[in-house]
């Protein structure tokens, strides 16, 4: 493991992440944790969020993030906070031809539509505070016109209009909103379900860069995000993808 860096502005921030239990978001928390951060996540999982609350010293509430009023409520009884991980998301594979009208309200409901309302949420308080940093996490499946998963795809595109829009209304009260875009990002859940050989070495090739990308490595581009050291960045998009586009 590589010596990362330490920021001092995150000492004591307080810090939020969706989807906090299981993979980038796990990861995320543990390393807001190692700089000293007040860090809390939203998960829906128990077990998971039990493990990880244990390992970090975070707090955070259980809510499926579909249910607005529930998230609200989760949200209202961990903050205010200084910064949020808008991280909560499931690539589920689907064929086009198989796709409804319920399932795909339900892709944007899992994938995007929380992502507004979380913002919503805890905006308010950053705006008390002067100041505060949202990092969105997209993808860049889209951007590689990936196939097998066209509502994920389309509301992942959906994001980076979310972060351009809400970088504006927000940026006045030095509220900063980016993106960022991970690549196949190699979590539990992508080794079990979907990374085959033939896939992995697919990927490789597709990539500018050897390696496949570890959690990690969107984790530290988040506490970049979020330290006073990207003070000056907003409404952009922060590429994690080994060069893949």
């Amino acid at each position: 493991m590589s010596d990362f860096a330490v920021y001092p502005s995150l000492k004591a921030r307080r810090v939020l992440v969706t989807g906090g239990a299981s993979g980038i978001g796990a990861e995320t928390v543990r390393a807001f944790a190692a700089q000293g951060a007040d860090i809390a996540f939203l998960d829906r999982d128990p077990d998971a969020s039990e493990t990880v609350a244990a390992e970090t010293g975070a707090r955070f509430q259980l809510c499926d993030l579909r249910d607005i009023p529930a998230m609200q409520a989760a949200i209202k009884a961990l903050g205010p906070f200084d910064v949020l991980i808008n991280n909560a998301a499931r690539d589920d594979r689907h064929d086009w031809q198989d796709v409804t009208p319920e399932y795909w309200d339900e892709r944007m409901n899992t994938n995007l539509r929380h992502m507004f309302f979380v913002i919503q949420s805890v905006a308010p308080g950053m705006i008390e505070a002067g100041g505060g940093s949202i990092v969105n996490v997209g993808s860049n499946s889209w951007w590689e016109a990936k196939g097998g998963f066209p509502a994920y795809a389309t509301a992942k595109s959906a994001v980076h209009g979310l972060t351009r829009t809400m970088a504006r209304d927000l940026g006045r009260h030095r509220i900063r909103v980016n993106t960022i875009v991970p690549g196949w990002i190699m979590t539990e859940r992508q080794k079990d379900l979907w990374a085959t050989p033939e896939g992995l070495e697919a990927q490789k090739q597709d990539q500018c860069l050897p390696d496949l990308i570890e959690p990690v490595y969107v984790a530290r581009m988040a506490l970049f995000l979020a330290s006073d050291d990207a003070a000056m960045c907003t409404a952009s998009n922060y590429m994690v993808e080994a060069g893949s586009i």
